[in-house]
């Protein structure tokens, strides 16, 4: 089978396609034909060797680990009613490939209506979503901004906050990506990329949104930070623009912040699964939809890390074998 193997830690172009053996499925594991692979900020920073320690890897290996697929080989002990299911899973490593081996115990089934390529697109970022929102709730009528809106996380909360009774502001790069984020149910979108943006959103809001989910940190993040409302909530979950703000005690009490930092995300894995599922539930019901901005054969998932990198994509980036 092809696969995309890197041989050494590097730029994009270290992203090889390589004749490789199948995979065969152990004792209680399963082989996926895979039908669309997540491309994820993650693997970009592991194909750097600057990955988080848990995912760390070791040159020569696959990238890639969220995908969606059909079950098509079964081990020793696996169900085998499980043959031809429809599936989501997330691997360690491997998912760049055309078929991966899981264990039978990670699969999430993927509803009837759901595309494989909106499955793997929901798997990480919808369950993160859900995750955030749990850790710092919504109530009808509050103002909440979203930064950025038009990333596959943020367009997945965008969706999220709004059925919860929200009222979103999506920071988004760019008009034609404030036109998407609009369509997604954002009442105003401000255009983070601007100068102005951070005035403009004070005009708008002058005692500030009551909640903030930060994606981007960096300058934008430490914007977004100042201006939550007094008494209001701060979520952090991403630093693509460099490191997150940091409030200090004395800020937090004298405005009565709400903190939760970027160590949330450590806890999200353990009850991915009941997530993914209600996610996946939703999008088949027709209440959430992914926001893909960008499909590309495997053989290309150089290019795919170039455009993540350089933002030149909307949404989620996924690769089809």
């Amino acid at each position: 089978m092809q696969a995309i193997v890197v041989e050494r830690f590097g730029g994009p172009e270290v992203l090889q396609v390589r004749d490789v053996a199948d995979p065969a499925p152990g004792d209680g594991e399963v082989l996926v034909d895979v039908g669309a692979a997540g491309v994820l900020w993650v693997d970009t920073a592991i194909r750097r060797g600057a990955g988080p320690p848990h995912l760390a890897a070791d040159p020569p290996y696959v990238p890639g680990g969220v995908v969606a697929g059909t079950v098509t080989g079964l081990g020793a002990g696996v169900d085998p009613d499980l043959h031809g299911a429809r599936v989501a899973l997330r691997a360690p490593h491997g998912g760049y490939a055309e078929r991966v081996v899981a264990p039978a115990s990670s699969l999430v089934a993927v509803p009837d209506g759901v595309d494989l390529g909106a499955a793997a697109a929901l798997f990480g970022d919808g369950a993160t979503a859900l995750a955030l929102l749990e850790r710092t709730p919504v109530h009808p009528g509050e103002h909440v901004l979203v930064l950025p809106a038009a990333g596959g996380l943020g367009s997945l909360l965008v969706q999220l906050v709004t059925a919860a009774g929200g009222r979103v502001v999506g920071a988004a790069r760019g008009v034609a990506r404030g036109r998407q984020v609009r369509e997604l149910g954002a009442e105003h979108v401000v255009d983070h990329g601007r100068p102005g943006w951070v005035a403009e959103l004070h005009a708008l809001l002058p005692r500030g949104p009551a909640v903030v989910f930060d994606g981007v940190g960096g300058t934008a993040g430490r914007s977004a930070a100042w201006l939550v409302a007094d008494g209001g909530r701060y979520s952090s979950y991403g630093a693509v623009g460099g490191p997150p703000p940091e409030p200090g005690p004395c800020e937090e009490r004298s405005r009565r912040l709400t903190v939760v930092t970027m160590e949330q995300l450590a806890g999200v894995a353990a009850d991915a699964p009941r997530r993914v599922g209600e996610v996946l539930a939703r999008a088949a019901r027709g209440e959430l939809r992914p926001l893909v901005g960008a499909e590309y054969p495997l053989a290309e998932a150089a290019r795919a890390h170039t455009d993540l990198e350089r933002r030149r994509s909307t949404g989620k980036i996924l690769l089809r074998p």
